[in-house]
């Protein structure tokens, strides 16, 4: 076994903590004595916050995603369909549900997960539970959270996305809407594979933490470029009245609108996160932001298109419409409370 492997991230983890710690104040450096800007200024505050939260995203998620990365080495596709497989439906929408969280997922890969799933005998409500939490509840969505809001907003997330996801897919389970689902699926022999887990090494492991580093940070830094830009114009020149008269707790119809205008958009965590960011900073309430984000995230166009291949429209419309109650719900609740 190369040692190296384990060597390198325990010699790492301090630089990072280093990097992490001292951001803030080389910011500030940066802004009032190298660029020589005027603090308040909207301009300068604006330039601040993307110097700021760019690097500190990335840290976040370089450190996280690594863990992730390893983890996920022990829930492949192949182990989730059996590990849900022959269980009962609340049950298997409490598994499916957190299994969702950790399990690889992607709209492409819509398709086989279900038809792997609807062969092994996993009932439908279970399986939907599994479809609405894989995208809802990503390690992006988590990390973004936590570096932006703390870890009381980030469990708050967690949590409300894996009630979401198990009462959803227990509603659709009870509704026995098994007919909606297109006839060749029942017929076919397709699935997510037969063959059994591969035994991996920690060496192994480890290495699938380094591509999972590569690959998602590779994948999502332009769209955390863009949302923190976004966020970044918004922070320094959007006045805070505003935000707070269209998306406050004031406002009856924030929550419904925030899930009207996101259900259609298509956005990743790390593009919309920190958008919502500036939206509560601004003034918007902390319901109403996470109904918004739980919609644009949750309830990906893409992967509702995908979808169509396998399930009719009523099905995909009780679904969408399922689901977005249970955000609405969530946002109503927390303007309540918070």
């Amino acid at each position: 076994m190369n040692k190296r492997k384990f060597v390198i991230p325990i010699l790492l983890l301090p630089v990072w903590f280093a990097l992490y710690h001292f951001l803030q104040p080389v910011t500030d450096w940066l802004i009032e004595h190298v660029a020589g800007l005027e603090p308040g200024k909207h301009l300068t505050e604006s330039i601040r916050f993307f110097i700021f939260e760019f690097p500190k995203v990335l840290l976040l998620l370089t450190l996280i995603i690594f863990f992730v990365g390893i983890l996920r080495t022990f829930f492949t596709p192949e182990r989730t369909r059996k590990i849900l497989e022959g269980k009962n439906q609340f049950t298997g929408n409490v598994l499916a549900s957190s299994l969702g969280i950790v399990t690889p997922f992607c709209s492409c890969s819509a398709i086989p997960l279900f038809l792997g799933f609807i062969e092994s005998g996993v009932p439908l409500g279970v399986t939907f539970s599994f479809l609405i939490a894989a995208p809802m509840i990503n390690e992006v969505a988590v990390i973004l959270l936590f570096g932006l809001f703390g870890w009381k907003t980030a469990l708050i997330y967690l949590g409300t996305g894996l009630i979401i996801a198990i009462v959803a897919g227990w509603i659709i389970g009870k509704l026995k809407l098994e007919h909606w689902v297109e006839d060749w699926v029942y017929q076919s022999r397709f699935g997510i594979g037969n063959v059994e887990d591969e035994k991996l090494t920690w060496q192994q492991r480890i290495d699938s933490g380094y591509y999972a580093v590569r690959d998602i940070v590779r994948k999502v830094w332009l769209y955390v470029a863009i949302g923190i830009v976004v966020g970044a114009g918004a922070h320094g020149y959007v006045p805070a009245d505003f935000m707070a008269s269209l998306m406050g707790k004031s406002s009856w119809y924030s929550v419904p609108l925030s899930v009207l205008i996101g259900v259609p958009l298509y956005s990743n965590a790390a593009g919309i996160i920190p958008i919502v960011s500036v939206l509560i900073e601004k003034g918007a309430s902390l319901g109403t932001s996470l109904a918004f984000m739980m919609s644009v995230v949750g309830l990906s166009l893409p992967e509702t298109i995908i979808l169509k291949k396998v399930l009719k429209l009523p099905l995909i419309i009780t679904f969408v419409g399922i689901v977005a109650a249970g955000i609405m719900v969530v946002g109503f609740l927390f303007n309540s409370v918070f």
